[in-house]
């Protein structure tokens, strides 16, 4: 009866988090206090309550995804639907698909008549993340729905008109993009109303305290005690680092560290850092100059990546690896069949 209640009461509390998780602002997740990040959260709140249409750019792992959700809970179409569009994980025919549905029969697995994204949208915001992704000729699809409100399904030649406001995203320099002529120029400057730059991390490292602390009290749960420290010193082995992969890196070594120091402090022998293991100079290159210099394939690169990948989930937690499999984002059984291609032996 007690194990019973201690696990219904942490499925109950998982489930209040998630409920929190959908009625809380974003904007609660962005975490500095620089003049950099207090520049980002003015232009939050100049631009919320508008419909322009907004161009968030910056690093992978900077927040651009919590930005454009602060802006649309704190925008007049808070209580409409929020639409995110992944645009760099579909092919051009499938995102074309997924923004603007298509009719049954308009290709070989269009069984039935489908909504598109910026129909489901309508009335609230669609984010399109990692824009400088889209294909040319989506982007000239994309240009007739902010010029002129409307689109057509997919097999379809009716009109459709939505009122959505529009927030892209990108890791690229765009301006650059439509210099090498990957990207309309006309696109560009239809998007840019209004620009949001997220900084990277080394740029604003006096923010580094304030966000350990808080992945600290995210993260708290996987420590025995509830109670996760941080040394001084291992405070000043993050604060050395480069950080190429910004705050998502430095949220995935402070959770490790949670995980590796178990009820102790954590020290700097529990910082390991993704791009550089036992480095603090950022260089995350790993020889892959060399390796690319020595003839090697992208497919071959890649593989060996990822076997070194799993060894070092795998050593870092132990041999368990159900924690490897969290570790590296993937599912146990994936984890299991990728031991067996790379001939890991199980420990």
């Amino acid at each position: 009866m007690t194990v019973k209640r201690t696990i219904d009461h942490r499925d109950l509390a998982r489930r209040v988090k998630a409920v929190d998780e959908t009625i809380r602002d974003p904007l609660d997740k962005i975490i500095g206090n620089t003049s950099a990040m207090q520049q980002v959260y003015k232009n939050i709140g100049r631009v919320a309550r508008t419909d322009a249409t907004v161009l968030v750019t910056g690093e992978s792992g900077t927040g651009k995804e919590l930005v454009a959700g602060a802006i649309h809970f704190n925008s007049n179409r808070r209580s409409g639907p929020y639409v995110k569009v992944p645009c760099a994980s579909l092919t051009e025919t499938l995102l074309e698909s997924e923004l603007f549905g298509h009719e049954a029969g308009s290709f070989t697995s269009a069984v039935k008549t489908r909504k598109g994204r910026f129909e489901m949208a309508d009335k609230g915001t669609i984010f399109l993340d990692e824009i400088g992704e889209m294909s040319l000729n989506t982007q000239k699809k994309l240009l007739r729905v902010l010029q002129e409100r409307e689109f057509e399904r997919v097999g379809s030649n009716t009109p459709i008109k939505i009122d959505t406001r529009v927030i892209a995203a990108t890791n690229r320099s765009l301006a650059h993009e439509v210099s090498e002529g990957r990207f309309r120029e006309d696109l560009y400057y239809r998007l840019n109303v209004i620009a949001i730059d997220l900084p990277p991390l080394r740029d604003r490292m006096d923010d580094v305290p304030i966000l350990v602390e808080h992945f600290l009290q995210i993260y708290r749960s996987d420590a025995p005690d509830n109670t996760p420290r941080i040394s001084e010193e291992a405070l000043e082995e993050l604060m050395k680092y480069n950080w190429p992969g910004n705050v998502r890196e430095l949220e995935n070594s402070v959770h490790r560290a949670i995980i590796l120091a178990r009820d102790e402090v954590i020290t700097p022998a529990h910082i390991v850092f993704t791009g550089a293991p036992g480095k603090s100079n950022g260089d995350a290159s790993d020889g892959v100059a060399d390796k690319v210099a020595a003839g090697m394939s992208l497919k071959d690169i890649v593989m060996e990546t990822e076997r070194k990948a799993i060894e070092a989930a795998l050593h870092l937690a132990n041999g368990n690896r159900s924690q490897a499999a969290k570790q590296l984002g993937i599912y146990r059984r994936m984890l299991y069949a990728k031991m067996n291609e790379y001939g890991i032996a199980e420990s």
